[in-house]
Parts: C-alpha cells; structure tokens; sequence
C-alpha cells in the first residue's frame, strides 16, 4: 500500500526529500538532469490546477483511459526507464530553485485540500478519479523520481 500524500505527515516527508536535492545531485539512472526532473513532476500539478495544457480530445482520453489509467492510478512502482506523456517531456533547461519551490507548493497545497477535495475530481486525462486512485498517481510519481535521484 503507498503512502498518503495527503497526510501532512507523508507531503513533508516528501518536501524533505526534495530539500536534499541540489542542481549537482545526478540520477541514478534515466537521462533528466534534477531541474528538469523537477518540472517533470510539476506537469501532474499543472494538470490539475493551472490549464495549461491542452485536454486530449474524446477518443484520446478514452485510449488513456483504457490503456495507461491503471498503470498510473495503481500501487504498483514505475518500472525504471518507462516512457512517459509528451507533455511530461521537458526539453529546455529550468531553474532549479523555482521548479524546486513550485513543486513544494503544489505538494503543501494538495495536502491541505486533501483526500475530500479529490473524491470524485476529474484528472486532465482519466476521466473522474477517486481520492485513493489520486493519492497513489501523485505520491508514486514523485516516490520513483526521488528514488531517481536518490533521495
């Protein structure tokens, strides 16, 4: 069973984490520098709050529904080296202090919304998801880059 991200326990455990990075901290494994590492993981929180990012359309959200909705809403670990959303590619250079602060933000932010505010809340690309299955896409998610990165 994973963690729960929306206990503040576990959200600081995370920003705890993350403190120890630093821009030197290199991955232990995969191509991403720990800036873009850090983007990356802000994507899922942009998903949710900022629209930004264009919604895929009827058909494509059904094909995510069917095919990659469980591989991320599960308990299961990210395998290392799986492939990932194009809009989860970051390909330019990013400051890592203010990735670094946005994604701390995002976490205290979802933590103190909490599990209530994503029953039943529709994700960008999955259809409506339930708390549990948005815990574990969250903590997952930066669970494997942390690891990553080895923190």
């Amino acid at each position: 069973m994973l963690k729960n991200i929306f206990d503040k326990t576990v959200s600081d455990e995370i920003i705890t984490r993350i403190d120890k990075l630093t821009p030197e901290t290199k991955a232990l494994w995969g191509k991403m520098s720990v800036d873009k590492m850090l983007a990356h993981c802000n994507v899922t929180y942009e998903m949710v709050y900022d629209n930004i990012h264009p919604k895929p359309n009827a058909f494509m959200k059904f094909l995510l529904k069917m095919m990659v909705k469980n591989t991320v809403v599960n308990e299961v670990p990210y395998k290392k080296n799986s492939s990932t959303a194009p809009a989860f590619i970051i390909k330019d250079e990013k400051n890592f202090e203010t990735e670094k602060a946005r994604l701390k933000a995002y976490i205290t932010k979802t933590q103190e919304l909490g599990a209530t505010y994503f029953e039943g809340k529709e994700s960008h690309s999955f259809g409506t998801l339930k708390s549990k299955e948005w815990n574990n896409m969250f903590y997952k998610h930066l669970d494997h880059h942390l690891g990553q990165f080895g923190v």
